[in-house]
């Protein structure tokens, strides 16, 4: 199971660009990351990125190790969890609960197997 934050930024990239960072804006592959975080900046188009931009992941404050176990609990264990007992389980508020539920059901086709590689490492 992955432990933190940064452990999971790592395998999320892993997942969706297997090595090689792809700027979700251009699609280049030259990149040059940030020194201390988990962010690159494309030498392309020279603009900043991390690999939760364009996910269900992007624009949210909470730590991907919560989001990694609201989808194991989703997907695994229990799939009509309500918000409250979400909330309950990953130490959330039940408005973010409620937000994790309905980006998770939302998830765009294209990002469906990102959840199944994210439910693998569980397993």
């Amino acid at each position: 199971m992955l432990e933190t934050h940064e452990e999971c930024l790592v395998h999320l990239e892993s997942i969706r660009w297997n090595g090689t960072p792809t700027c979700p804006y251009c699609g280049s592959i030259k990149a040059s990351m940030y020194k201390n975080e988990h962010r690159y900046r494309c030498n392309s188009c020279f603009t900043s990125y991390s690999v939760t931009v364009g996910t269900l992941f992007h624009k949210t404050h909470l730590d991907l190790q919560k989001w990694f176990q609201a989808i194991l609990l989703l997907y695994k264990l229990n799939p009509n969890i309500s918000a409250r007992k979400l909330a309950k389980e990953i130490q959330v508020n039940r408005a973010t609960a409620s937000l994790i539920i309905k980006r998770v059901q939302d998830i765009p086709a294209d990002q469906a197997e990102m959840l199944r590689a994210i439910i693998q490492v569980f397993e």
